[in-house]
């Protein structure tokens, strides 16, 4: 949520968005495993280097997230649609067990608010708490924020929250991006049964994940939240090609059939050329020639 918003208040003030964290969360769970966490005032978590990555669930958004806001906007209304489909594809490619919130898979518009069946006094003192439990929130701790929450006892709060199921064809893009990269998720050895995952950071904002197989069939999933990036020289060893090889792109955020701008040749003569708010997952290709820098008018 801090990479995708850049809003880092209350809970989410213990993480600053960056690839380092990323990297840390594929390859060791976690984030927080017995550190000093500011927020809490005392250390959270515990080590957890123990455990194996299938026994992590990941996720992008869930009900707290969504519901602790004015207007229980979803993930994809609050980040860019670049950053959206990169970090679903970073979501469902991740070695640990994704979680897709109900109606995200399709775009839902409808949000997800704090709403509760009670009567009567209960009912009072369930508003009452709510708009003090957000006050930790300095956005929602605002009197023009707090006069717009909605009422968690009214009918109409549940109502507004229902999915509509037909978003499925309508929204048919978000869809579809969820349907191709489980179905990657499930098919492609080397991604479901990878030997290990390791990680680099690029810089701030991108990173790189390599699978390793047992077979010399490896996959790369380069990540970038950032802008447009040359990495040039690129002194990383996970991005070395298998022997005698190159990489060749099998899956991109960017493709125009999920309503991306196109996925140009990424290594090149002059370096690697990431595009921004991306995700791209790469193959070994034996028969890959390395493609010349694209020069400018300029140039």
């Amino acid at each position: 949520m801090v990479a995708a918003t850049g809003r880092a208040e209350a809970y989410y003030s213990g993480y600053r968005g960056t690839a380092q964290e990323f990297v840390s969360c594929a390859k060791h769970g976690f984030l927080y495993q017995g550190q000093w966490f500011q927020w809490q005032k005392n250390r959270r978590g515990r080590p957890s280097f123990d455990l194996a990555r299938d026994q992590y669930v990941v996720f992008l958004q869930n009900h707290d997230q969504i519901a602790n806001s004015i207007r229980g906007e979803r993930f994809h209304q609050l980040t860019s649609p670049g950053r959206f489909r990169a970090l679903t594809g970073l979501l469902l490619l991740m070695p640990s067990v994704p979680l897709i919130f109900q109606g995200q898979e399709f775009g839902a518009s409808s949000p997800f608010l704090f709403f509760a069946d009670h009567r009567s006094e209960l009912a009072k003192q369930v508003r009452a708490g709510r708009t003090t439990f957000l006050k930790q929130f300095s956005t929602l701790a605002c009197e023009e924020s707090t006069r717009e929450l909605p009422d968690p006892g009214a009918e109409e709060t549940f109502r507004r929250c229902k999915l509509d199921f037909g978003e499925r064809s309508k929204n048919r893009r978000y869809y579809q991006l969820h349907e191709e990269l489980l179905r990657l998720r499930r098919d492609d050895a080397t991604i479901r049964h990878a030997v290990r995952v390791d990680g680099a950071v690029l810089n701030e904002h991108a990173f790189v994940l390599r699978y390793f197989s047992v077979e010399a069939d490896d996959r790369i999933l380069l990540v970038n939240l950032g802008s447009d990036f040359r990495f040039n020289p690129a002194p990383e060893p996970l991005l070395a090609p298998v022997e005698n090889g190159g990489w060749r792109v099998i899956w991109s955020s960017e493709s125009p059939t999920y309503g991306g701008a196109g996925t140009p040749p990424l290594e090149t003569t002059a370096g690697w050329m990431i595009p921004g708010q991306a995700a791209v997952l790469m193959k070994p290709d034996e028969n890959c020639k390395l493609p010349p820098a694209k020069l400018s008018e300029k140039d």
